[in-house]
């Protein structure tokens, strides 16, 4: 307990050290840092794959999240000619591409592939074992990479003028209130979700995927995590600043219920599943480079289904008002 709460300070400072140099200094001091979650998460979840007999590429897997950034920031850059569209049309082009490059690997290291083979048992040929080790690497550039590398849009959404039309009614700050909610709403659900099932206790939730989870927990996480975001948004609304942008652009609180709802439960399915991938796996931790907490999957398996949500729910908020 001593070093998961030692560990906690340690990531919560660090977070909010990525949103000071964010409004102090760059935009790109926080792209930083979710690069650096999403290579380690990706590099936890080949190793999570190749536990499960889906043999993968890990460095391919682990570097992938690197070509994601260039590409979300060039398309970022240049959204006024190009669009938000076309820039996730070119991520999953490079999904493809990337899955080609994998593919015709395998079959040109046929020697490396062949003994592979030969340790591991694989009693197929040579061209469907290149396949499947292929598929299984770009199975993890789509999980948890392209999903997480959704923070880059959130993180420079002011920017996107021409996705969304009215994102200047924000006045530059919706980038920072989606930031924010996004690690708040996990962090809430999570926190009272572990308190409320400890007090209460009652019925699992998924006992053959995460047997420590109840339903009482599942509900009381959301419904604290309901009433803690609106509170954040009236504290930021007594911020003459931010106030005058929630005023112009009509941001609501009941917008923020909303969002926060559907975006807590979104956190607990993120959840669920990457303790099922654990499972599968038969490990308990998906990684140790954070003590008390395990590896980073385990720590952010939670906005990995957010970010892209929260992109859509905002995106679709910034048109609407």
């Amino acid at each position: 307990m001593k070093k998961r709460i030692i560990t906690s300070i340690e990531i919560v400072f660090v977070l909010a050290l990525a949103f000071v140099l964010k409004c102090l200094v760059s935009d790109y001091f926080f792209d930083a840092l979710i690069l650096f979650i999403a290579c380690f998460a990706a590099f936890e979840t080949s190793k999570l794959f190749t536990k499960m007999g889906k043999y993968n590429y890990s460095i391919l897997a682990t570097v992938f999240p690197v070509v994601l950034l260039i590409s979300n920031l060039i398309g970022i850059i240049y959204d006024k000619n190009v669009g938000l569209t076309f820039t996730l049309l070119i991520d999953f082009a490079l999904i493809v591409l990337f899955f080609g490059i994998a593919f015709i690997y395998g079959l040109i290291n046929t020697k490396k592939s062949l003994n592979e083979m030969k340790i591991r048992k694989e009693k197929i040929s040579l061209s469907k074992y290149a396949f499947n080790k292929a598929f299984n690497t770009s199975v993890t550039f789509i999980y948890p990479s392209f999903l997480i590398m959704f923070m880059n849009f959130l993180n420079h959404i002011d920017s996107l003028t021409t996705s969304f039309a009215s994102v200047d009614k924000f006045g530059g700050y919706l980038s920072l209130t989606v930031l924010l909610f996004m690690f708040l709403i996990p962090i809430f659900t999570d926190t009272f979700a572990y308190i409320t099932g400890g007090l209460i206790g009652g019925r699992k939730l998924a006992p053959k995927i995460s047997p420590k989870k109840t339903i009482s927990g599942a509900v009381g996480g959301t419904i604290w995590c309901v009433l803690l975001s609106v509170c954040t948004y009236f504290i930021l609304n007594s911020i003459p600043a931010i106030y005058s942008a929630f005023s112009v652009s009509g941001f609501a609180f009941w917008q923020v219920l909303l969002i926060s709802l559907f975006g807590s439960m979104l956190c607990q399915f993120g959840d669920l599943f990457e303790s099922y991938l654990k499972r599968k796996a038969d490990v308990k931790d998906s990684g140790k480079i954070l003590p008390g907490h395990g590896g980073m999957l385990d720590r952010f398996d939670s906005y990995i289904f957010v970010a892209p949500y929260l992109l859509l729910a905002f995106g679709i908020l910034v048109m609407v008002i």
